[in-house]
């Protein structure tokens, strides 16, 4: 495809998308669904138009996932409710730790005895599909910081953690395919790419975080009429805190969702103090002051970065439905698939949580909605810059698109009638 075939189609796309809005809201499916298929028709399954390759294009399917990735990080960090409390995060946490070491480990095993790959890539492969996905989960993440529903805040603040806590077992995989230093008996593994990257991730991002929410409050309390341009400042949180994650070698996905969540903690704690006195005012038309109502940066922020998430989500899904081929469906891929949502994430999900306050019918659905898309992309598109050999990275490659599709179908097609009986069901109790 030429390049202005390219504007075409994704124009044209954009433009059904954006004018359909309101009836695919309505209907039983979901947006990605609709860019898989376009992708599908107009890729090697359907007219040939155009094929996308991941292993050539490596590089650059890495920028463009990473930068989906972190920005989808902010939307969800920025969406959780404050204050933060322990209680209130215990179930995202033991999915996000618990379950997806278990998913990891389950994985290792299938790839390991079943497809017969070698450790380092069993390992790779479930570090890989273990994290779910703050993409493409949108339907089941949170609406807004006020959103009281406890099964899309588990599913949204898992995805937000478990997208920087996979990383570990990113390493570990390359490390016992002789593609990183691992230490003498995985010494420095455990020391540097488990305790001091996640820990020091999550520190830089609350401090991040902290700063500027406390800098945007004291700006606007004492120059009286100060301006921000939101967008901006939310843009710029996340470069500056994946920067220094990068410099330190953190885990920036957790810096970036770490500083999301402290800067709406940050906000709405020193607006609860301060809101008498940091309203600045302007003059009426009467000469009387009048309070100015500041939306938070949070807030406003979200809404410029959400729209760059719904562009991300357009062009990547696209290039998955380009990427596959009828023989892409093997019974190879598409059995892993069904070990990974209908065995492992069932299975990871019921055993991660207990001794959890969870309802074993909230535990159920979470353990069908582990949506898998571009984080897993992402991270695959990191070890083949690392170096990841051809032959195990046309395989890994294989199975992951595969495992990316499929979910985008079957969650997609599922997620709007489950949540809707979902809640009916609890209306009725109540």
């Amino acid at each position: 495809m030429t390049t202005a075939t390219w504007f075409i189609l994704i124009g044209s796309l954009l433009l059904v998308v954006g004018f359909t809005f309101s009836y695919i809201k309505s209907v039983p499916t979901t947006s990605a669904i609709v860019y898989l298929v376009i992708g599908c028709i107009f890729g090697p399954m359907g007219l040939e138009l155009f094929h996308f390759n991941p292993l050539e294009e490596s590089g650059l399917l890495e920028l463009l996932t990473e930068i989906a990735v972190l920005i989808s990080l902010y939307c969800a960090g920025v969406k959780m409710p404050a204050p933060v409390s322990l209680k209130r995060w215990q179930n995202p946490m033991q999915l996000a730790v618990l379950s997806m070491i278990l998913t990891v480990g389950l994985v290792t095993l299938f790839g390991y005895y079943w497809l017969a790959l070698p450790l380092g890539a069993a390992v790779l492969l479930g570090a890989v599909v273990a994290p779910t996905d703050p993409v493409l989960a949108t339907e089941v993440q949170v609406r807004s910081a006020d959103d009281p529903d406890e099964l899309r805040f588990s599913l949204t603040c898992e995805a937000g953690m478990n997208d920087g806590s996979a990383f570990p077992f990113v390493m570990l995989g390359l490390g016992l395919l002789g593609l990183h230093d691992l230490g003498d008996g995985g010494w420095r593994w455990l020391a540097v790419d488990v305790l001091w990257a996640s820990g020091a991730g999550i520190g830089i991002g609350i401090l991040a975080g902290i700063s500027v929410g406390w800098l945007v409050t004291k700006i606007r309390t004492r120059f009286v009429g100060t301006s921000f341009l939101e967008s901006f400042l939310g843009l710029g949180l996340i470069s500056f805190a994946y920067g220094i994650s990068l410099l330190v070698d953190a885990w920036g996905f957790l810096a970036v969702f770490s500083a999301a969540v402290a800067l709406r903690h940050t906000e709405l704690k020193l607006s609860g103090l301060k809101q008498d006195y940091s309203a600045p005012v302007e003059a009426s038309l009467e000469g009387e002051s009048q309070p100015i109502s500041h939306v938070h940066v949070s807030e406003s922020s979200l809404v410029f970065n959400e729209h760059l998430e719904r562009l991300a989500e357009v062009v990547l899904v696209l290039l998955i439905g380009g990427s596959l081929f009828w023989d892409s469906w093997s019974w190879r891929a598409v059995g892993f698939a069904a070990f990974l949502f209908l065995v492992v994430r069932p299975i990871s999900v019921h055993l991660g949580m207990l001794g959890s306050r969870a309802s074993m019918r909230m535990r159920h659905l979470m353990g069908w909605f582990g949506v898998r898309g571009i984080g897993s992309l992402y991270y695959l598109m990191y070890a083949i810059q690392h170096g990841l050999q051809e032959e195990i990275a046309l395989e890994l490659m294989h199975l992951t698109l595969i495992v990316v599709a499929i979910s985008i179908l079957i969650h997609g097609i599922s997620v709007k009638p489950t949540i809707a009986r979902y809640w009916r069901s609890r209306n009725i109790r109540h």
